[in-house]
């Protein structure tokens, strides 16, 4: 038996509304960043202890500042995501959506800072 309206029987939305995609989301940036990591720590390793010049110099390759700028968008949008199931599921009322809208703009905030100091890098 189905508890759905009309309306969300023609849109295909259940009670969870948006929660599949969500689920998605987090289960893509999940496995990207099981793929990414290994190649962040294996190329953020071979930058450790060097001088400033050799850091501009090997992140001014391709692949190393690649990787490090995928990672740190990758991971900062799977911890935007985490957040956010947190806060919908322990904040209420208009604290939640305060919530939601200040985390964002921290992580996604966090992120453009973390890219733009690899683009400075490699460029």
């Amino acid at each position: 038996m189905a508890y759905l309206t009309d309306r969300k029987r023609a849109k295909g939305l259940g009670s969870a509304k948006s929660g599949t995609a969500h689920h998605w989301s987090m289960t893509i940036s999940s496995v990207a960043l099981l793929i990414l990591l290994p190649f962040f720590v294996f190329t953020f390793g071979a930058a450790l202890g060097g001088t400033y010049e050799e850091i501009v110099a090997y992140y001014s390759r391709p692949f190393p500042a690649i990787i490090a700028a995928l990672t740190i968008a990758v991971s900062f949008k799977h911890f935007n995501d985490g957040v956010q199931t947190l806060i919908e599921d322990y904040v209420h009322g208009l604290a939640q959506k305060v919530s939601i809208v200040v985390m964002t703009c921290i992580s996604y905030g966090a992120a453009a800072v973390g890219i733009f100091a690899i683009a400075r890098l490699a460029l």
